[in-house]
């Protein structure tokens, strides 16, 4: 069905952004506009506006579509990918079956040592949900260091990815060499790996960025094949005390600059935000954006509250996360335990992967997006009339409730209990409510 959708879209522009802004509903968007219960035109429209991106390479094949925007439901990206010492293209995989199982809306190939483009290649194969890359670092994989990077390289590297189907590129062109000697006088300098290799090589060759010099011919790449830009934060602060500091908003008046510039080309962006955020400072970050980037899609990392919690980088991302979409986030990347500690496992994914779907469920139901609490409602009802195995399934994590559910109570069959291990059945509350409405009802329809 995926090669049916693409036939219309030919040319040297194939973006959906170039047909929004044409007034043509695309098939995608009418898939997308389905999942998110509004109407084709209102996806069209919001795209056109550049309030919304739907991340879709026209050589991904077996690719669902699914729209980024903050007047949609707030989504959540899943980072997999190697290290230069860790992981395999069979770890990957599992990571990546993980992730879609508990409900990664895109994934982000992160790779950085071994056959970089296998293991994309691999993931691709079984991903039906949109998939980022960072270029720079399959580009450094081919060089011994930073100073060895050209513009060539990295475009080279940038085709390839988008003929292989790529749907977002992280792209960080708006890290300028002016701005590096203000990341200079931060607590914890530069945290992001794209910002730090491009500041070394900026400080070697005393050249500017070459993603920003060469914007334009990233752009003619992203038309041919409708490559979205992730447009990357390269100064996000990496601590509390480096938040919404010069250099980081520095960097955002840049990249509202090349989202205008990239729209221009009617290719398709969002913008990637921090990092480590007071909680208090975080809805600063969400109208900062709005106002210096035009309104394009905002995609936040956390952001994380608090630097004192290594282990447990998933809840301070959450608790960041639900204010971030709270006040218009259209994209969570999720954090998984192992946040500065080191790679995920399969395990961490699944850890980082619900804590951020709470986070972006619990936004999504704030906001009254159609239909965001039609689940919580089911399960309401399901606790109220003791069934269990209808709390499993709407549960975001069913083995585990599941499980602590089951080892709580020693009967043989424990979904049948009308009551929980917590209270028992002489102190369970909606038990006690049953039997009070049962004595009441009588009452109440024979005043």
């Amino acid at each position: 069905m995926r090669e049916e959708w693409v036939k219309g879209r030919t040319g040297a522009n194939v973006t959906q952004r170039h047909y929004a802004r044409a007034g043509t509903i695309t098939e995608e968007m009418r898939y997308a506009a389905a999942q998110e219960g509004v109407c084709p035109e209102f996806v069209r429209a919001e795209i056109a506006r550049g309030r919304a991106i739907l991340p879709a390479n026209i050589r991904h094949t077996n690719l669902r579509p699914m729209l980024i925007g903050t007047n949609f439901r707030c989504k959540v990206n899943a980072n997999l990918g190697n290290s230069t010492t860790t992981s395999d293209i069979a770890a990957e995989q599992e990571k990546l079956a993980v992730a879609l199982r508990y409900g990664a809306d895109t994934v982000m190939d992160l790779s950085t040592g071994g056959d970089v483009r296998a293991i994309r290649e691999a993931i691709l194969a079984h991903c039906p949900v949109p998939l980022g890359t960072v270029p720079l670092y399959e580009a450094m994989a081919r060089v011994e260091s930073p100073e060895e990077l050209t513009p060539a390289l990295l475009l080279e590297v940038i085709e390839a990815q988008a003929r292989q189907g790529v749907d977002y590129m992280t792209i960080h062109a708006g890290l300028l060499r002016e701005y590096v000697p203000l990341a200079c006088r931060r607590l914890t300098g530069i945290v992001s790996r794209g910002g730090a290799i491009l500041a070394r090589w900026m400080a070697a060759h005393q050249q500017q960025n070459p993603f920003y010099t060469h914007f334009d011919a990233i752009c003619e790449i992203f038309q041919a094949y409708d490559v979205s830009f992730s447009l990357g934060d390269g100064l996000r602060p990496g601590c509390l005390a480096d938040a919404n500091d010069e250099a980081q908003f520095a960097e955002l008046r840049t990249l509202g600059e090349l989202t205008a510039r990239a729209w221009e080309h009617d290719v398709q962006v969002m913008v990637e935000g921090p990092g480590h955020v007071p909680f208090h400072l975080i809805a600063e970050n969400l109208r900062q954006e709005k106002e210096l980037c035009f309104e394009a899609p905002f995609y936040v990392l956390g952001p994380v509250v608090t630097d004192i919690a290594p282990g447990y980088d998933h809840i301070t991302s959450a608790i960041g996360g639900t204010m971030a979409a709270y006040h218009g986030a259209a994209m969570l990347c999720y954090v998984t335990p192992k946040e500065h500690l080191g790679l995920p496992d399969a395990d961490d994914v699944r850890e980082g992967i619900i804590a951020h779907k709470i986070a972006a469920h619990a936004a999504d139901v704030a906001r009254g997006r159609p239909g965001a609490r039609d689940r919580d409602d089911q399960m309401a009802r399901a606790r109220f009339h003791f069934d269990w195995r209808q709390q499993f399934a709407l549960a975001l994590d069913p083995e585990t409730a599941q499980a602590r559910r089951d080892a709580s109570l020693p009967e043989a069959d424990p979904h049948d209990a009308r009551f929980c291990s917590m209270c028992g059945p002489q102190f369970c509350a909606m038990r006690l409510s049953h039997e009070v409405r049962a004595l009441t009802e009588p009452e109440v329809s024979n005043p």
